[in-house]
């Protein structure tokens, strides 16, 4: 893992490294200081990779939240950067502040420093009390400590954080003992503090950006589609005189220009609004509550609440959520991948799916669809999980409540753009670069051949052996659609048979671009062993579901 990305080159008097736990508001605090805007590798508001700003004077190193009780890589890589630096800046909020001390005072016992306090304007009602607190623990701990509201950093605010770095103090864990005055600041609970009615609500609130995004990509295209592809159609006719491998790669089924419009159409506009869904519930608050109300449903299956978001966001981009995973305890994230590899329907996918269902006139089958792809994907995460992550004692570490606060827009957009940029600086690239490699595969007519190999074992699965070609095309292209494309093959199946390579179809092989980011993030071996799995597991579900389904349907 790339732990740091240098996000300014210009040299700096000063190298001080920000720590402080996760949402605390490092990030923002460090960015309204420079004036710098966090870059992609800060994913859904937890930085996920050391970053440089700098100022004149100050070059801050922005480190991943400190989970105190996890073993993350975010953690692992904000200890080894603490470890390279004499001088801190240690961040803590007003609310916990007595919690915050204690997980990061022995942390930074011996460096310079200066302490920023943030959220201070949650303390508005007791400023007085707060303000002489906070002045006898100055005194007592020899060292700057400044409080602040990151959310409108003042010129003020600013220029004392600044004026206090010049000449930070020596930090002492044990001569901050002037706060057991300190209290504790716990927000109001919300309907998903109560036991059963909060976790139905939580799933119901992670769910609906899915939702959300799939019903609303959906319309969209249903709008948008037939325009693009009449614009497309004197081009694709005027293409189609060429010679047949630039043809192939331009407009055979793999095409560059094929291919175009089922991604912008399709897959950008459900990006978006999933991007802007989660960044709604990040930037409120809200996100933080929904994974503690749900984490008890999913730890017996190796996965915590906070890696159910995370297989949940796969729906908007695959690789930004195996990305996110650095964040993982690292006994949970081999499974929070898998996950996201085998049940995470990558960005057009799932519309696609829906496509299919409605045009044989069974929108329906999306029910059993998706309940059965919950249901394997759980029995999948529960085979592979190791022991230690389905622990009754593996419980999610929280400092209480987070604090609900209507979001701006420009929050909600901070986080959305970096889920964005995500997909269209890495997911785009290796996608046109697939697109290429299965154009030549079509031309050289190697589906074909595996096809006419495979069809005699599509009876495994209780499908007809001339639906091999569609079947293998919609694995490779993860959007079942191709199934529409061969003459003749959807119209007549069963229903049971149409569910059965739609399910097939989306989970026999994870996504080529998620498997090349699985690798990147953990190694080779690691890649083909989770698609080596899923293999398996899609192979035994599906052949299960081809003739169970033959039942009910």
């Amino acid at each position: 893992m790339k732990a740091q990305l240098k996000m300014k080159q210009a040299p700096a008097a000063l190298q001080v490294v920000v720590v402080g736990k996760e949402n605390v508001g490092k990030t923002q605090l460090v960015s309204a200081m420079t004036g710098v805007v966090a870059r992609p590798s800060n994913f859904r508001g937890a930085t996920i990779a050391c970053e440089w700003y700098a100022t004149e004077d100050v070059e801050f190193v922005d480190t991943p939240g400190i989970m105190r009780h996890s073993d993350t890589e975010t953690t692992r890589a904000a200890l080894d950067m603490l470890g390279q630096s004499d001088t801190v800046l240690v961040v803590v909020q007003a609310t916990h502040l007595n919690d915050d001390l204690d997980d990061l005072l022995p942390l930074v016992h011996g460096k310079r420093g200066v302490v920023v306090i943030t959220h201070w304007d949650r303390l508005a009602d007791r400023a007085d009390e707060a303000n002489r607190a906070v002045e006898k623990m100055r005194e007592a701990a020899g060292v700057p400590i400044v409080p602040v509201n990151a959310c409108k950093l003042s010129a003020g605010e600013r220029n004392q954080v600044l004026e206090a770095l010049r000449d930070p103090g020596t930090i002492d864990k044990d001569r901050f003992k002037s706060r057991s005055a300190w209290r504790r600041v716990e927000p109001s609970k919300t309907p998903l503090e109560i036991p059963v009615i909060g976790q139905i609500l939580g799933l119901l609130l992670i769910i609906a950006p899915a939702v959300a995004a799939v019903w609303g990509a959906n319309h969209f295209a249903e709008l948008v589609d037939p325009y693009v592809q009449s614009a497309l159609g004197p081009v694709v006719e005027r293409l189609s005189s060429l010679p047949s491998l630039p043809r192939e790669i331009l407009v055979g089924s793999y095409g560059f220009i094929t291919m175009g419009p089922l991604l912008f159409v399709w897959a950008v506009p459900t990006v978006v609004v999933f991007s802007f869904g989660l960044g709604i519930y990040k930037a409120s608050g809200l996100l933080d509550r929904m994974v503690v109300a749900i984490d008890p449903l999913t730890r017996p299956f190796g996965i915590s609440g906070r890696d159910v978001i995370r297989i949940v966001m796969g729906y908007g981009c695959n690789v930004p959520a195996v990305i996110s995973t650095r964040a993982c305890s690292s006994c949970s994230r081999g499974t929070c991948i898998s996950a996201i590899a085998f049940g995470s329907a990558c960005s057009y996918q799932m519309g696609a799916t829906l496509a299919v269902f409605a045009a044989v006139g069974r929108p329906g089958l999306v029910v059993p669809y998706l309940l059965y792809l919950l249901t394997v994907l759980l029995i999948y995460s529960r085979i592979i999980s190791p022991k230690r992550a389905r622990s009754k004692l593996n419980v999610l570490m929280t400092d209480g409540r987070t604090f609900l606060v209507l979001p701006r827009f420009s929050w909600v957009w901070r986080e959305a753009r970096l889920i964005l940029a995500q997909f269209f600086m890495r997911a785009l690239p290796i996608f046109f670069l697939i697109t290429l490699i299965a154009s030549v595969l079509a031309y050289l007519d190697v589906f074909h051949a595996i096809a006419g190999a495979l069809g005699p074992v599509l009876g495994v699965f209780n499908l007809p052996s001339d639906s091999a070609l569609a079947v293998i095309m919609a694995t490779i292209r993860k959007d079942g659609i191709v199934l529409l494309a061969e003459p003749g093959v959807a119209s007549t199946m069963t229903a049971a048979q149409v569910l059965t390579a739609v399910y097939l179809a989306g989970v026999l092989l994870p996504c080529i671009v998620t498997v090349l980011t699985i690798a990147r993030e953990q190694s080779v071996k690691f890649a083909v062993g989770v698609v080596g799995k899923q293999v398996i597991v899609a192979t035994v579900s599906a052949a299960l579901l081809g003739w169970g389904a033959t039942l009910f349907l």
